[in-house]
């Protein structure tokens, strides 16, 4: 059974529910108020006759002989005797010689009963009467009603009632399917969504959200967007990934089996293919590598030391190694160099600090200039590496911290290029010290690579012994 066919019985079984407690209570109030009203005209008509009772004939009270029994023409009246024979009755019982009640005598207090008689139902007040100087019993007064107007009143309401409740729950049925309808269409998109989504395998699909609400169903319809655009993202980040992977290990893989092939069809070794081979298994060992950093830091099975760096000093070997890549084609000097130390692992920042600086050199053109700043600001230390080369495009921005990203579409690697992992190492270990990277491009006119890092102090040092926990880290990448 559907929802809307569950929650429809739900508020029909509740409304029903209600319809009956109402109609309940309105009849049970009816037939009260009725029953009362008889209830009253006939203790006030006994009374009155009670009064009337006074004067005695051969020790029979006089009113019993001459009582006026019709003093209402819906009121029937019964004098018995305390053998419970008939001695008088009103004119409009017609002759009757039946005692209206005679199963409730004796009585010694006013009471009341119902009772059939003849073909109406009556209620019927039966009350004592006394002798005034000794308090004998000397008869009894039935007086009575007819209660056909009562079941008259009680069988249309029934028929009020039962009609307009099931036309209540008629209407009910329509709004109520109707309403949990409309309710539920953003379920029934989102189902439609998600089966469209596993038979196309179209992340792109999306629930329309112009008639939702800002209610609960409003609210999942958007976090089911916002999970679909998270595992769309996802899912092209994966298929990128694969693809990236594959074309970074095909191609390597593709210069061996080249070289193999020419080794085995001239019969002997070549001093050359070997190398081009020798290389090209460093390239892929170098980004099995780093795969298996990433993915070890991303799940939080690699820890960074957090010891005392004397930044200045590590900057300067940085520096050193970095002239001999450059060589004589660039020209890589140290700019400002303030004193900093900072708590990290020396290891993981020397080697941001030397991809940076060797990217930088990748991407500056002969004759250009690579320049390392370090400054102290306040609790901060900012590293610069600042390059007169190409520059980035606006566009890449963004992207160049992504794994295997290139600015340059056709990914021709220069010299010393790598897979396009080094910036995505280099932001988790920065992040890993609660620090940041920014870059700053203009095509052209060179880059500049700012790596922020809080600087050395006491409590710094007590907190920083220990071991951060890179769960943290890998949800913040």
């Amino acid at each position: 059974m559907s929802l809307r066919s569950r929650l429809t019985m739900w508020y029909l079984a509740a409304l029903s529910s209600i319809l009956l407690v109402f109609g309940t209570a309105v009849y049970s109030l009816m037939s009260i108020n009725m029953i009362r009203q008889i209830d009253t005209t006939l203790q006030r008509t006994a009374e009155n006759m009670v009064l009337a009772s006074v004067l005695q004939v051969r020790g029979v009270p006089l009113s019993l002989i001459q009582l006026e029994l019709d003093l209402t023409a819906n009121v029937y009246v019964q004098v018995i005797d305390t053998n419970n024979e008939l001695i008088r009755q009103s004119q409009n019982l017609m002759g009757m010689q039946k005692l209206m009640d005679e199963t409730i005598l004796p009585v010694s207090n006013p009471q009341f009963s119902n009772t059939q008689y003849g073909t109406s139902r009556l209620r019927v007040l039966s009350v004592p009467v006394f002798r005034e100087e000794d308090g004998s019993l000397i008869a009894y007064y039935q007086l009575a009603s007819s209660l056909n107007a009562v079941d008259h009143a009680q069988r249309t309401l029934i028929l009020i009632l039962a009609g307009g409740g099931l036309g209540a729950l008629l209407l009910g049925t329509v709004i109520i399917w109707s309403a949990t309808g409309n309710a539920l269409l953003p379920l029934k998109e989102a189902t439609d969504t998600a089966e469209a989504i596993t038979h196309s395998a179209d992340l792109a699909l999306r629930i329309e959200t112009g008639s939702t609400k800002n209610d609960e169903v409003g609210r999942l319809v958007k976090e089911f967007n916002a999970t679909l655009d998270r595992l769309e993202k996802l899912f092209e980040s994966q298929r990128q990934f694969m693809g990236d992977v594959s074309h970074e290990l095909r191609t390597p893989l593709t210069s061996i089996m080249g070289n193999l092939a020419y080794i085995q069809r001239i019969n002997r070794i070549d001093e050359d293919a070997l190398n081009s081979m020798i290389k090209e298994s460093e390239r892929m060992s170098r980004l099995v590598k780093d795969l298996l950093f990433l993915n070890r830091a991303e799940q939080g099975q690699l820890p960074l030391e957090k010891r005392l760096v004397e930044l200045d000093t590590l900057l300067l070997e940085v520096f050193q190694q970095a002239k001999v890549l450059a060589g004589d084609r660039i020209r890589v000097v140290m700019g400002e160099e303030d004193q900093a130390r900072i708590l990290g692992d020396r290891d993981r920042l020397k080697q941001v600090f030397l991809n940076l600086v060797v990217n930088a050199i990748e991407f500056t053109p002969e004759g250009g200039k690579v320049t390392i700043n370090i400054r102290c600001k306040k609790s901060k230390v900012e590293i610069e590496i600042v390059d007169t080369g190409e520059g980035i495009p606006h566009e890449s921005l963004p992207h160049i911290f992504d794994r295997f990203y290139r600015s340059d579409p056709s990914r021709n690697r220069r010299k010393m290029g790598g897979a396009g992992l080094g910036l995505s190492i280099a932001q988790w270990i920065v992040k890993g010290h609660n620090g940041r990277i920014d870059v700053e491009s203009e095509p052209g006119d060179g880059s500049v690579f700012t790596v922020t890092l809080p600087a050395y102090s006491d409590d710094a040092v007590v907190k920083g012994l220990e071991r951060i926990d890179q769960s943290d880290q890998a949800a913040e990448i």
